[in-house]
């Protein structure tokens, strides 16, 4: 049996590396642990109860914590390149009424100010930084 677990690893790692889904995976690690259980049993039974349990161990612990830190990938967009452009204000910024918008580029944006000051229409303001869908922005000096 040490050929079949050595087989299944090889088969599994083969198809992770070509489809890198996170699919396979699993069976190599329960792979693994069979073909090591192998090693101190010839009992077929025992050696499929491990690489059953083991895989799915395996996915049941280890996938939610390998997706979540492979979903801490953040997408580049080219909103960065308004990041220190100068714009004007088109709809008074006030954070606490949660309202404002500026046009920089001749794009219109919601905006909110970086320390919380008001900000008057017709206002140039810098674009300082950005936040979900709004530019956060202070006076242009």
């Amino acid at each position: 049996m040490i050929w079949v677990w050595i087989a299944v690893i090889i088969a599994a790692v083969v198809v992770e590396a070509v489809s890198m889904q996170l699919l396979s995976i699993w069976f190599a690690i329960g792979g693994a642990a069979a073909l090591i259980t192998s090693f101190f049993t010839d009992s077929v039974a025992i050696q499929a109860v491990v690489f059953i349990a083991v895989s799915a161990a395996a996915l049941v612990i280890i996938f939610p914590a390998v997706r979540k830190s492979l979903n801490k990938k953040s997408e580049k967009t080219n909103a960065d390149r308004y990041i220190g452009k100068l714009a004007v204000v088109t709809e008074d910024i006030s954070n606490i009424n949660a309202k404002g918008q500026v046009k920089v580029d001749n794009q219109i944006w919601s905006a909110r100010s970086d320390d919380g000051e008001e900000l008057a229409v017709g206002t140039r303001v810098k674009v300082l930084r950005i936040e979900g869908v709004k530019l956060i922005v202070s006076a242009a000096e």
